[in-house]
């Protein structure tokens, strides 16, 4: 390892705090050999769901040089949304849907990004090289290129967990041809702990370390666009976007310091508790007017009237009637069969 790539490394880290990340580490670009045959498992599995990008770019997901052959070194970065709030507080709040913590401030996919792009150019100003940034939407395995860098480890609910910032972080990648000093691998924390296993409303975790999104709420609200199987329509309770269940009971969460949080992140006032019949009551443009700036924007009107409809049927409240009664002649497939299934919960009820 060359003098220079120890030296610019320590500068990396230091320039990734000045730009709002909380967490930096660096990997060799084949530090995390075995990621190619568990995906492979477990997409072989189904475990992936309708969630076909997932397969159809495998290949190239499984390594960073089946992706990019120059690839030398992975830097991994991270930046903390740790919520002020405990997400687990609105569950049993009828009237309200509730929102993933990640969810309720600005699009991550925007602000991880823009750091990474400043870091890029910074570095190629610095030490040269070439290089590619990456959040969430590539062909990456972000979680255990983190482990590899040594942020964090993979829990037993499958997401990365700090030991600074527990289950709260937001990753992003940048692939570079230079050789960098790198960082001893994270080391597996969870011992005997299994209350993320035990948290799960729907059992979505085969056996730990390992998820199957056709159970998990936030895959069945977010990333399935059709109908929600009715079996899990009763646990998804109030959450009308993602669940932040098996993250919020973990044990790591108390190190997490809310002054690590990128202020980006910080919950929008009409986020954070939003009526159920304000949701209801929203068409596409009111929808667009709502979330803009949200990553919620991009799974549409449709998804989310659909999934509150559930919460309205799992409310109790016949005050929902009327509204489920509209939505039950709506355009839209899944909501209609939302609402209707909500209709005769609350009859039944």
């Amino acid at each position: 390892m060359t003098t220079q790539g120890e030296n610019i490394a320590e500068r990396i880290k230091a320039q990734a705090v000045s730009l709002g990340f909380a967490a930096c580490g660096i990997a060799r670009a084949d530090a995390a050999p075995r990621t190619a045959d568990r995906l492979a498992q477990w997409l072989s599995e189904g475990c992936h769901g309708d969630m076909i990008w997932m397969e159809e770019r495998a290949g190239q997901r499984g390594a960073p040089q089946a992706l990019w052959p120059e690839v030398r070194s992975v830097i991994m970065l991270g930046m903390s949304y740790a919520p002020s709030r405990d997400p687990l507080a609105l569950e049993r709040a009828c009237d309200i849907g509730r929102i993933s913590s990640y969810a309720q401030g600005q699009d991550y996919h925007d602000v991880v990004k823009k750091g990474l792009k400043a870091l890029a150019r910074w570095l190629v100003e610095e030490a040269g090289g070439e290089l590619k940034v990456f959040v969430d939407t590539a062909p990456v395995m972000e979680k255990p290129l983190a482990e590899a860098a040594g942020l964090g480890w993979q829990g037993k609910h499958s997401n990365l967990v700090s030991r600074d910032h527990g289950s709260w972080l937001f990753l992003g990648a940048i692939y570079t041809t230079l050789e960098l000093q790198t960082d001893r691998q994270g080391q597996d924390r969870c011992g005997s702990c299994d209350a993320c296993q035990r948290a799960c409303p729907t059992n979505a975790f085969p056996a730990p370390y390992r998820v199957d999104a056709r159970r998990c709420i936030s895959y069945l609200t977010i990333e399935h666009k059709g109908i929600i199987p009715e079996e899990f329509r009763a646990a998804i309770g109030n959450r009308i976007y993602g669940c932040d269940d098996c993250l919020a009971v973990c044990p790591w969460n108390k190190f997490a310091s809310s002054a690590a949080v990128n202020k980006a992140f910080l919950a929008r006032a009409e986020l954070v508790a939003p009526k159920l019949a304000d949701i209801l009551d929203l068409d596409d443009a009111a929808f667009r007017t709502v979330f803009a700036g949200s990553p919620i924007k991009r799974i549409g009107r449709n998804r989310m009237v659909r999934n509150a409809a559930i919460a309205a049927g799992n409310s109790g409240n016949g005050a929902y009637r009327e509204q489920l009664e509209r939505l039950a002649s709506d355009d839209s497939d899944v909501v209609r069969d939302s609402a209707l299934w909500a209709l005769q919960r609350l009859s039944d009820g």
